[in-house]
């Protein structure tokens, strides 16, 4: 009996080495899963190596006689320099009030268009009215004293000389002393109608200093234009000045916009390329594809010594409701072909091509001046002679001849060979 209850208690006994087959098909699926997804990353590595680039390029033209056009554009061969700027007005005034006080009307709103000595706005002026009153009636009241000082003066007068001729007549009639004080009263009476003379020029002058005190609270514009900005509204107190708190210095800014003109910083590297009536074409940044006439007006006899440029102003010959003050335009300067005269069998001079390509497109690496040359669709460094930046655009004075394509955006640290594709 005791053989086989050993026998059968063996059977019961478990074999902790093997594990479950439940752990085992866990453990394969893992397995499978690591393996898969070590495949799909080395698969992105190696296609992602291998892949092009998105780059922005553009496309390099020469001209003579000018700057060249980039980007793939008809360019012009009387462009001489370009630069950007803002278009202002000439002619601008911020407009304020010549006293204090609280504004109680304003006429206008932005775009009104105002003539010249047209009421802009008032300031509360009560008092003001109050004191030309008082003025007036100070004046009408030494006007009436004057002429009671005439008629006295004239009455004195003429007892004088009565006095004077009866003494003359007959001395026993009217004594000397009689004579005397008479003419003494006549000339104080002089004197009062004199000092009352004063005293009412006095008064009318009191009257215009009221008077202008009044019509120092009506604003009026200074010249025919349009306002370009409110700076105050009824209830603010303005001033001639600003002088903090609550008090404002301006009650609107205008502008003639028939005076508008673009003010450009030149680089100085440049600036002998320009000259006065030069003609000009101004593209607005709010409409790019329409151009607009200019004329070099003025340029500033003096340099800025922080940003090595030359202010020019160009006026705008073009007139159109949708020029705007401090919209920013590009301005390119035109220079007209010289005359030339080519002797009988002479060879014809050959003018420098011009190569200008935007700033971005030129790196500087360990001091130099590089571009990047997409061929091929890949990247080649080249080293080039570049100008100044002049309108966000370099002129390549060296290294360039036309027709290559440069990188300009897209890839932050391009490398020798790097494949890149063309982006929009």
């Amino acid at each position: 009996m005791t053989a086989p209850q050993a026998a059968d208690l063996s059977k019961l006994r478990i074999n902790r080495d093997d594990p479950p087959p439940a752990v085992k098909r866990a453990l394969g699926r893992v397995l499978w899963l690591t393996a898969a997804a070590v495949l799909v990353i080395a698969v992105v590595v190696v296609l992602g190596r291998g892949s092009a680039v998105p780059a922005q390029v553009v496309t390099v033209s020469t001209t003579t006689g000018g700057t060249g056009a980039v980007g793939g554009g008809s360019g012009s061969g009387s462009v001489a320099v370009v630069a950007n700027g803002y278009v202002v007005a000439r002619t601008k005034a911020a407009v304020s009030a010549k006293i204090p006080g609280r504004l109680a009307m304003l006429n206008v709103s932005e775009g009104s268009r105002v003539e010249k000595g047209a009421i802009i706005a008032r300031l509360d002026n009560a008092d003001y009215a109050a004191a030309v009153g008082q003025a007036e009636a100070d004046l009408a009241s030494a006007k009436a004293t004057l002429i009671e000082a005439q008629s006295d003066r004239d009455q004195m007068q003429r007892d004088y000389v009565r006095v004077r001729d009866i003494h003359a007549q007959n001395p026993n009639l009217v004594s000397p002393q009689d004579v005397e004080n008479a003419d003494s009263r006549a000339r104080q009476a002089d004197a009062r109608f004199g000092a009352q003379s004063a005293r009412v020029d006095a008064a009318a002058a009191g009257m215009r200093v009221a008077q202008a005190n009044l019509e120092n609270t009506y604003i009026r514009a200074p010249f025919s234009g349009t306002v370009l900005r409110k700076e105050a509204e009824v209830g603010e107190v303005v001033a001639p000045s600003v002088g903090g708190g609550l008090t404002r210095g301006a009650v609107v800014t205008m502008a003639d916009l028939a005076t508008l003109e673009v003010e450009v910083d030149v680089n100085e590297a440049y600036i002998a390329r320009i000259h006065s009536d030069q003609q000009a074409r101004i593209t607005l940044d709010a409409y790019p594809d329409t151009a607009f006439r200019g004329v070099v007006r003025q340029i500033i006899p003096t340099a800025d010594r922080q940003r090595a440029t030359v202010q020019v102003k160009v006026s705008i010959l073009d007139r159109d409701p949708q020029i705007l003050t401090e919209m920013g335009a590009k301005v390119e300067f035109l220079e007209a072909p010289p005359p030339r005269t080519v002797a009988a069998g002479a060879a014809q001079p050959v003018e420098r091509p011009r190569i200008s390509v935007p700033a971005e497109a030129v790196r500087s690496e360990n001091g130099r001046d590089v571009v990047w040359i997409v061929r091929d669709g890949r990247l080649q460094r080249r080293d080039v002679d570049a100008g100044p930046v002049s309108g966000n655009f370099r002129e390549i004075r060296s290294g360039l001849s036309g027709g290559e394509q440069l990188l300009v955006g897209g890839v932050e640290t391009p490398r020798e060979g790097q494949r890149v594709k063309t982006a929009p």
